[in-house]
């Protein structure tokens, strides 16, 4: 059998995924591929995303049709070069699915999330890979750890990656507080840690924490990764901010997260039914009005850091969804030249979901091109 035959997979995108459901392949078979080439979109309980090549040839067969579930591990496709035969494809697939076994139900496969002590508050967090400066990742306004599942597996592959749930959010402790505690917490996460100098990346309302302990802390950070940015002006979607507040019904909510994405088929049941469950936690309510209240009251910005993006003295990299209808594009223009920024059409305020491989593909060649 030929050995220039490449598995394509269904990934394993979050702590929760056990199957993926093929919604559309992108790639024909026969088709010539590169590696990193999207060849199909994938549906998730939580979100769709894109399945990339794995290794450059020729889709010389997709196992999967659409609207198939393929466990996590399973065979999506094969990609070969054009030398190699029919029959060793054949071989290569009966082979695959004679000695495959799918997780079994309620399996815990891949890492689980920790939780640290910090000042009295408790911090969920996930940590993948191994290597230094470790990279921390922090979601938006009502966001979690889980915003990061198309990414931390893949920016784990170098280094340390820290996917952090911000005081008030996901597992962590449920807080009355403001802008100053969130940039606290992460302080104390790393230092609880021992993290002396990492690589941060914000979303959101995590960009602006992350960009505001890079100012407090210089010493301690080793790039700056902002997507989507709170803090870099003034205007913000006060109809999301104040929807997701209130919105305490299915469509309510549905409607409000939309805004999240250029594509609102993105906001899967699944993805609507968990923030609400995450909203009638006790404590969250008064969490999140108290946040509000601090960073976006009478539906402004309160925080603006942009005019001091100067003085961050790590290597900063703003990636901005063109299409975003929370924060607008133009808090991505007029920046200092030390700050590279990449727009990317097409995409709304999350396209480090809506676009992860891209956004993932940046983010590394950043820290690669910066040496840090």
């Amino acid at each position: 059998m030929s050995l220039a035959i490449t598995k394509v997979g269904m990934p394993k995108w979050g702590l929760s995924m056990k199957v993926g459901q093929i919604l559309e392949w992108l790639v024909d078979e026969g088709a010539t591929v590169d590696s990193g080439t999207e060849i199909v979109e994938v549906e998730t309980e939580k979100i769709a995303g894109a399945i990339e090549a794995p290794a450059a040839g020729v889709l010389r067969r997709r196992v999967a049709g659409s609207g198939e579930s393929i466990p996590v591990g399973g065979l999506v496709a094969v990609i070969a070069d054009e030398a190699t035969s029919d029959g060793d494809i054949d071989a290569f697939v009966a082979e695959f699915q004679a000695n495959f076994v799918p997780p079994e139900e309620g399996e815990e496969a891949g890492p689980s999330t920790e939780k640290v002590e910090i000042g009295g508050i408790s911090l969920r967090y996930l940590r993948l890979g191994e290597g230094e400066p470790a990279l921390v990742l922090l979601h938006g306004f009502g966001g979690d750890l889980n915003n990061w599942l198309f990414n931390s597996p893949a920016l784990s592959e170098h280094r340390t990656v820290y996917a952090l749930d911000l005081p008030g959010h996901g597992g962590s402790t449920k807080i009355d507080g403001g802008f100053k505690d969130l940039v606290d917490a992460v302080a104390g996460f790393l230092d609880e840690l021992g993290v002396e100098r990492a690589h941060l990346a914000g979303h959101s309302m995590g960009g602006a924490v992350a960009l505001q302990y890079a100012l407090d802390n210089p010493d301690r950070v080793a790039s700056l990764v902002l997507i989507d940015s709170a803090a870099l002006g003034d205007e913000i979607n006060a109809d999301y901010i104040n929807g997701f507040l209130s919105a305490a019904k299915r469509r309510e909510l549905k409607d409000v997260l939309k805004l999240l994405f250029a594509n609102p088929d993105l906001v899967t049941r699944q993805m609507v039914d968990e923030v609400l469950k995450y909203k009638r936690l006790d404590g969250v309510k008064e969490a999140l009005e108290a946040l509000a209240s601090d960073l976006f009251p009478e539906g402004r910005q309160m925080v603006v850091l942009a005019s001091r993006l100067g003085e961050v003295q790590a290597p900063v990299l703003v990636i901005w969804g063109a299409a975003d209808r929370i924060l607008p594009l133009a808090h991505a223009q007029g920046l200092p030249e030390n700050v590279r920024v990449e727009v990317l059409d097409g995409q709304g305020h999350s396209p480090h979901m809506e676009a992860a491989n891209e956004v993932n593909r940046l983010i590394g060649k950043f820290l690669d091109e910066e040496g840090v």
